[in-house]
């Protein structure tokens, strides 16, 4: 059923129906995002849960969610639409051969019928979503500055121009949620069409309260030992430090490892769940590992 997403409270609390913990910092950008018909964009370090607050926001609003990964070299063919070469080749032998349809030129083979429409051209098509969706654009610091420069006129008028079509605009806006690593910086114009909103890693209760939310069969005293000792390392010189989800990837691995507290053989043999870094695995040696590890048994953050 469709959540009315109408005060800071209520999207909080639909988040939270999803699984989803976020603070009342967080809870309003997203509901400016939805209130303002403006697009949400999330900086942050891997694994604080980016990605995840799209897919919470489509299931809770019960529309469908279109994703687009970012890559270095992305393209208006895979990001947009191209159109169906082979299809039009068959339609024109069709033709050459009397079986095809009345028509004789060429010029209708642009038509939507021979259209490939990819995630950005879906989100807006209320054909392709029958009505509102969530359009996640995962990573937008992995994809080259010129795609940013096509992304202004999306973000601005929720319109794509193909030029053998004209200009295609959404009945309906999309919720458009943008995130970024920040392996480099967006450009401002980009930034300024948009709620901006920073995750950082969570204080200890609550990265407690997550985990138990997505990992409910884990012990009390092991999650509060697992997320105690992930904070603490968190704390290192470390290239890659851990997100959310590597610690829920750690704590679910413990469970299958019928594992009821950390000992030095299980933190030895599984750091790699943790840590994905050679460099960063050598640092976190066995007496740091271990003095870690006896901080952690308390149960308690991390100094401050």
């Amino acid at each position: 059923m469709k959540t009315s997403l109408d005060s800071i409270e209520t999207t909080a609390s639909a988040l939270a129906g999803e699984r989803y913990i976020a603070d009342r910092a967080l809870a309003t950008s997203v509901f400016l995002s939805i209130e303002l018909e403006k697009p949400l964009f999330l900086e942050g370090e891997p694994g604080v849960g980016k990605t995840e607050i799209a897919k919470a926001l489509a299931n809770a609003l019960d529309v469908p969610l279109i994703r687009l990964q970012c890559y270095e070299g992305l393209d208006l063919a895979q990001a947009v639409y191209e159109w169906n070469y082979t299809k039009q080749l068959l339609e024109l032998r069709a033709r050459e051969a009397g079986r095809g349809s009345e028509a004789t030129g060429v010029a209708d083979l642009f038509d939507r019928r021979f259209l490939l429409s990819r995630p950005l051209l879906r989100a807006i098509d209320e054909a392709e979503t029958g009505g509102r969706c969530v359009l996640l654009i995962d990573e937008l610091d992995r994809a080259d500055e010129e795609f940013e420069a096509f992304l202004l006129e999306l973000l601005s008028d929720y319109q794509i121009t193909i030029p053998e079509i004209g200009t295609l605009r959404a009945s309906e806006r999309p919720v458009v949620v943008l995130t970024s690593n920040r392996t480099r910086e967006i450009h401002d114009a980009l930034k300024r069409r948009c709620i901006y909103h920073w995750i950082d890693f969570p204080d200890f209760e609550k990265e407690v309260t997550i985990v138990r939310e997505r990992a409910p069969d884990a012990s009390a005293e092991l999650t509060r030992e697992v997320v105690a000792f992930v904070q603490m390392l968190r704390d290192e010189d470390l290239f890659k430090r851990p997100g959310v989800a590597e610690t829920l990837d750690w704590l679910n691995a413990l469970i299958a490892l019928d594992r009821e507290t950390l000992s030095d053989d299980i933190l030895r043999d599984t750091l790699g769940v943790l840590l994905k870094y050679q460099d960063d695995l050598e640092k976190i040696d066995s007496p740091a590992a271990r003095r870690l590890l006896e901080r952690s048994r308390q149960g308690v953050a991390p100094d401050s």
